[in-house]
């Protein structure tokens, strides 16, 4: 049996990952919807924006993790365009532009972004205009949005990241992403909503930290037809995502989406160590690695 690789010290790095939210479409009060926080030198490089985005980033930033500050708030990358990845979107272009934020926000996303982004900015013209036309005298800039509609392959690089979006398997969607986020001490890899597939083990092999999706491999043989078919198609059961981490060896592993359907988090955690034998934690909002 191979050694376990060790969890990465955070105290030695510039890279720190949040995690804003580690919900489903489920309504559960204690895990807003999806959504997570790459920090790198004090800038944010948020990854989709479920429900309670902006809040959550509030609570981190009073946690102590200075980059998260509101006003920051100024790029996103979103993995597909599910309800439950993207109500926090119109959250993220008003919120920060009420609080600060001094330019527009950088959206990055698949197909359909551009369309969802006019809608919104549409729906909300008038609570726009009288914010900055109005009393609150408020920053034009603030409320624009920049949309950047991608393929695979490297969509953003700086000085402190490069993003990889590679394609993965979700649901019958045209357009569903994981995304690589390489940073000059961390290799951060996002799996996005997906089934098992290769490229993502290529993608993620041998990375500081996988962030993966799972459901339950117990609990879903008492859930209906309907739903397993669904989730079948559209999600990664425990067991497959131990195979896919046995591949990979990250150096730490974090669940997060987990439809766990009345199994304990310990029990999720048990499916994966049958037969992974690497570091694995179960995410919750606000954990920092």
């Amino acid at each position: 049996m191979a050694d376990k690789p060790p969890i990465p010290d955070i105290t030695s790095t510039t890279t720190q990952l949040v995690l804003l939210g580690t919900g489903t479409p489920n309504a559960d009060p204690d895990r807003s919807g999806p959504a997570f926080a790459i920090v790198v030198n004090g800038t944010p490089y948020l990854v989709d924006c479920g429900p309670g985005i902006v809040r959550r980033a509030a609570a981190a930033h009073r946690n102590g993790v200075e980059g998260l500050a509101v006003a920051k708030l100024d790029r996103v990358f979103i993995t597909h365009l599910h309800s439950d990845h993207t109500i926090g979107y119109p959250d993220l272009i008003l919120t920060p532009a009420v609080l600060g934020r001094p330019g527009p926000l950088e959206a990055y996303g698949p197909p359909g972004l551009a369309k969802m982004t006019d809608h919104l900015l549409a729906a909300y013209d008038e609570d726009i205009r009288r914010r900055v036309d109005g009393f609150e005298e408020g920053n034009p800039e603030a409320y624009k949005v920049n949309v950047h509609e991608f393929e695979p392959g490297v969509i953003y690089e700086d000085g402190n990241v490069k993003v990889i979006a590679f394609p993965v398997p979700h649901a019958g969607w045209e357009h569903a992403f994981g995304f690589r986020f390489e940073t000059p001490d961390r290799i951060i890899v996002i799996s996005g909503d997906t089934t098992p597939c290769p490229e993502l083990v290529e993608q993620a092999r041998g990375c500081d930290i996988l962030v993966h999706e799972v459901y339950s491999t117990a609990a879903f043989a008492d859930r209906s037809p309907k739903w397993q078919k669904y989730h079948a198609n559209a999600h990664t059961s425990s067991h497959q995502l131990a195979e896919i981490a046995r591949q990979v060896r990250p150096g730490l592993l974090v669940l997060t989406h987990q439809l766990l359907w009345g199994t304990a988090e310990e029990e999720l955690l048990a499916e994966i160590r049958e037969i992974y034998d690497g570091e694995v934690r179960s995410g919750r909002d606000l954990d920092s690695f």
